[in-house]
């Protein structure tokens, strides 16, 4: 291993330890200054099932950030394939595999047309899921009328409300399903380290034989994938598929990310970043309501927290050179 390398390693275990070090003093703190409300064992379980759909989101974001991509439209995604769900889960209608399958294949077909605009279309990522945002949104607003959706099945509203020991939300050991599955991709198959790759370099990655274009079209269907499956536990969850639901989640998926210490130039990150990110955002959130602290500054606080986090990871890479 060469200086440079020595020191990109070292600079990357730095961050690493940082986000470990400010999610506990920030825990600490809330710990100390929050009524007690928020260190009861039932709020720890609701921050948890708070987590879960933004962690799932987060998953997918983090593999298209570490590409050097960045995917806008999930929020749109999960609120479409939310809507389609909704549409055939309907009592004594549809087999329930039908509302199961449809959101995810939906999403999946939405990363799809995201990846191929992105490599083949040579259009900036950011572009392409702006326009999808946009598109998908207004997709959900016509499929559902702009209205929302009521009327599920139980077996359909189980999905998410059902209990594991009548104490863990099953919403939670979704999570903790698809967090262990896409971390194992990511750190132990040659795919994972071919993502690590092309967001490093991408035109070195193509020199020693990696189909680069491959490798970022997968990533953003499995964007779409997990924005398909949250968009189908979301509608499960709250026993209805609204239209608007879902706004500004991807800003979330992309704080987590952030904050989770992947680069946003590519390359670098670990997937329990992610995961601590997505649980700093909810912890915050959470505390903040219990505090009654009004909900319109919790996105002045996330803003707030993208750029610092950014601005750390810019002053770290500029030390590891």
């Amino acid at each position: 291993m060469n200086v440079k390398q020595s020191k990109k390693w070292k600079t990357d275990d730095l961050r690493e330890l940082g986000i470990f070090i400010a999610f506990i003093i920030i825990v600490c703190v809330l710990m100390i200054f929050s009524p007690p409300g928020f260190r009861s064992g039932r709020n720890m379980l609701n921050i948890l099932k708070q987590t879960s759909i933004n962690g799932i989101l987060a998953t997918g974001m983090m593999y298209v950030i570490i590409t050097g991509g960045i995917d806008l439209s999930v929020g749109s995604i999960a609120a479409l394939s939310g809507v389609m769900a909704a549409h055939f889960a309907h009592p004594g209608e549809y087999p329930l595999i039908i509302p199961i399958l449809l959101p995810v294949f939906i999403g999946t077909l939405v990363g799809l047309f995201n990846g191929i605009g992105v490599t083949y279309g040579s259009i900036p990522p950011f572009i392409v899921t702006l326009g999808s945002m946009t598109i998908f949104r207004g997709a959900a607003l016509i499929a559902s009328k702009g209205q929302p959706v009521f009327n599920v099945s139980k077996p359909f509203e189980a999905i998410s409300g059902a209990f594991v020991f009548d104490t863990i939300p099953v919403l939670v050991i979704y999570y903790i399903v698809i967090t262990l599955i896409f971390a194992f991709v990511l750190t132990r198959t040659v795919f994972g380290r071919h993502v690590y790759m092309v967001g490093g370099n991408e035109t070195a990655a193509r020199v020693s034989g990696i189909d680069t274009y491959s490798v970022k079209i997968v990533v953003y269907m499995i964007s779409g994938f997990l924005a398909g499956i949250a968009g189908l536990l979301l509608t499960s969850r709250t026993i209805s598929a609204n239209p608007t639901a879902a706004q500004g989640y991807e800003m979330d998926a992309i704080t987590a990310v952030i904050i989770g210490g992947v680069s946003m130039s590519g390359g670098s990150g670990k997937w329990y970043g992610t995961v601590i990110g997505a649980l700093l955002i909810s912890i915050i959130a959470n505390s903040l309501d219990i505090l009654n602290v009004s909900s319109h500054y919790q996105p002045v606080i996330k803003g707030m927290i993208i750029i610092l986090a950014v601005l750390m990871d810019m002053k770290t890479k500029n030390r590891g050179k």
